[in-house]
């Protein structure tokens, strides 16, 4: 039986604002929502610096999405008009050079946040039950984000938009059997031409951002139904007061919009001094070649891409014929390792060997090259990343109560994954192709193994409710 419809009825003298709102939440739930979703919702009292990322990380979402824009407003998907609209956008319309700065600012800017964010959660065990879901849906935004700048990084239709895409997509070309069909599919021609131009520019404008949008909402909501972790590691809503609310936590409004406000402004200072004063940071945020009209039949020197795919893309550079026996080494020892150190039963065991054994025979530079163990590695470097969940077995959630040797061993990878970034930016000189694979080694190794080394070591005792100094 339908439920008669009620009007909130308010005084005569109610302000005019509040007689709005309440006609509207009698017919769409908009206090309620803010109020779940931010406005009544707890956070724990302790957070610090690195809990600010989340919400930067929607604001440059917003920002992106609102130059975005206004660049389609004159940007034009056609092979022989894309790069002179780009330079018409820069140089005739008003401000055009500041929203373009804006947007290639803000690409660069979403993943140094994301970055930021994604260490966060690996410092402090944000991943960990119940909250694997929200690494999750994070993890598949950054995919979003990753596939994205791939399809927006063409169509600048510059010398590096041009051949950067060709060699990412040729990449697919590697893949057994499918590999050619699968490039074609994906150019919509023999080359990267006007076709893949348009397409590139549907899934950039159209088809991500609405994956996009659904997963930020999804990654937001799951947060706010298990609640959010803390530099402790303690679960807040396990000590709950009488007031039905956690005795350690406070709610977001106004206590963390306050400070989501400042770390905003500073943010803002930040990306505008960038913008203005330096766009192109040295190359790495726009490089020199983009300047230049594609041309087909001149290869750039030096091709990479942009900053934020390169310490992957040094994992696939590095894959070489020679690389692919200390592949196989460490593949055979590390079942070796699983077989005397592991807990699980016989017959997974047995899964894995045959596994190993059917990849190590197909490591063989026989059977299949090394190009496409390239493109393998550069895949598992990022899907590994979803795996970490289920990989980390530490008594303790967050570094502050691991043993102290735990620390050097995140330093040491934060390290390799740095050097893989900054060596994907470089010619692949012999030092730095060796140097790569040494990384590449450490960075598998690092999640590879921590189902063993999260657990060793003497772990401190991690209190029953936070620890918070106000001040």
């Amino acid at each position: 039986m339908a439920t008669a419809f009620k009007e909130t009825k308010l005084p005569a003298e109610a302000p005019a604002g509040k007689k709005a709102l309440a006609w509207v939440d009698d017919r769409f739930p908009l206090t309620k929502l803010w109020n779940d979703q931010w406005g009544s919702y707890y956070a724990p009292k302790n957070f610090n610096l690195w809990y600010i990322f989340g919400s930067l990380a929607m604001l440059v979402l917003v920002l992106q999405i609102v130059t975005g824009i206004f660049l389609t407003m004159h940007y034009k998907p056609d092979a022989n008009l894309a790069f002179g609209s780009v330079e018409y956008i820069m140089r005739e319309v008003p401000w055009g050079w500041l929203v373009r700065y804006m947007h290639s600012t803000g690409a660069s800017a979403f993943f140094i946040i994301v970055y930021l964010h994604m260490t966060r959660g690996l410092l402090y065990g944000s991943y960990r039950k119940p909250r694997e879901l929200i690494w999750l849906f994070g993890f598949a935004i950054f995919l979003c984000l990753m596939a994205e700048a791939f399809f927006g990084y063409l169509l600048p239709w510059g010398q590096m938009s041009y051949w950067g895409a060709q060699v990412i997509v040729n990449l697919f070309g590697a893949i057994p059997f499918i590999g050619p069909d699968l490039s074609l599919w994906i150019r919509g021609d023999y080359v990267v031409s006007d076709a893949t131009l348009n397409r590139f520019f549907a899934f950039h404008v159209i088809a991500i951002p609405l994956v996009l949008l659904g997963l930020v909402a999804a990654h937001l909501i799951a947060l706010h139904e298990v609640g959010s972790g803390n530099p402790d590691g303690v679960e807040v809503k396990e000590t709950i007061g009488e007031d039905g609310h956690p005795v350690d936590a406070i709610p977001s409004h106004p206590y963390y919009t306050t400070k989501d406000l400042f770390g905003a402004s500073v943010f803002l200072l930040i990306f505008s001094s960038v913008v203005f004063f330096a766009p192109e940071m040295g190359g790495f945020f726009l490089e020199y070649n983009n300047f230049l009209p594609a041309d087909s039949m001149k290869t750039p020197p030096h091709i990479a891409p942009t900053w934020y795919f390169t310490p992957f893309y040094s994992v696939l550079r590095a894959t070489t014929a020679d690389f692919m026996w200390v592949v196989m080494a460490g593949l055979a020892a590390y079942v070796v390792f699983i077989w005397l150190k592991s807990r699980l039963s016989f017959k997974t065991k047995a899964t894995i060997a045959g596994v190993a054994v059917l990849a190590e025979i197909g490591m063989l530079p026989q059977v299949l090259d090394a190009k496409f163990w390239g493109v393998v590695l550069f895949g598992s470097a990022v899907v590994i990343l979803a795996g970490l969940p289920w990989l980390d077995k530490s008594p303790a959630k967050s570094i502050r109560y691991r043993p102290s040797w735990h620390k050097l061993v995140y330093l040491v990878f934060g390290i390799a994954f740095v050097t893989l970034g900054y060596l994907g930016t470089q010619l692949p000189t012999p030092a730095f192709t060796l140097i790569a694979q040494a990384c590449t080694l450490l960075y598998f190794s690092f999640f590879l193994l921590m189902p063993w080394w999260s657990t060793m070591g003497t772990f401190k005792t991690v209190p029953k409710r936070v620890t918070f100094t106000p001040h």
